[in-house]
């Protein structure tokens, strides 16, 4: 075998490292995770009316951003609590984003999940806060979520404070706690 041959698999190695380090630095700044720490990207969606929503929407005030769909019962579940825990806290500081991932009514998603009324699910659950929709689901891509429901709390500065998979009590201590620090930090 000649020694050409025997440096062919070390050039190659080295091609895919230095393509590698390229790719990485090209593309800084521009990836970042979706995690507590970091600032929380923004997003288009429609509320009920149609009228485009993103997070700049809400700049200044603590934003709790859930990603839910009425065929979820986790979703269901959680949503008292977010109501008593928006119903503490004035509008000028905080703010939920209650956005669904519904595919149209009595059409199916990508999952096979059929599409539900999100504004009648909030009309009967006494729901006050917004209801926003995202029928293609790309919040999930932004996000990074990995079902529903998922959320994220997000401090007046944008940034995520905390990120929660599954359902919680948002109308617990700790998280009336978190919403009064961030608010108060503004």
């Amino acid at each position: 075998m000649s020694s050409k041959a025997n440096r062919a698999p070390y050039l190659l190695a080295g091609i895919v490292v230095i393509g590698v380090v390229l790719v990485a630095w090209l593309t800084r700044g521009r990836i970042q995770p979706v995690v507590s720490g970091y600032p929380a990207p923004d997003f288009v969606v429609t509320d009920i009316a149609g009228a485009p929503v993103t997070l700049d929407d809400f700049s200044g005030k603590v934003v709790l951003l859930n990603v839910w769909a009425t065929w979820c019962g986790p979703c269901v579940e959680e949503m008292p609590s977010m109501q008593r825990l928006y119903d503490r806290f004035s509008r000028d500081e905080f703010e939920i984003a209650a956005i669904s991932v519904d595919a149209p009514g009595g059409s199916m998603d990508s999952s096979g999940n059929v599409g539900g009324d999100p504004a009648g699910f909030a009309r009967d659950l006494s729901l006050t806060f917004p209801i926003l929709l995202n029928p293609s689901g790309s919040i999930q891509q932004v996000y990074q979520t990995s079902g529903v429901p998922e959320s994220f709390v997000i401090g007046a500065d944008g940034v995520i404070y905390k990120k929660v998979a599954g359902p919680t009590a948002w109308d617990s201590d700790s998280n009336i706690a978190l919403v009064r620090r961030l608010a108060g930090a503004r």
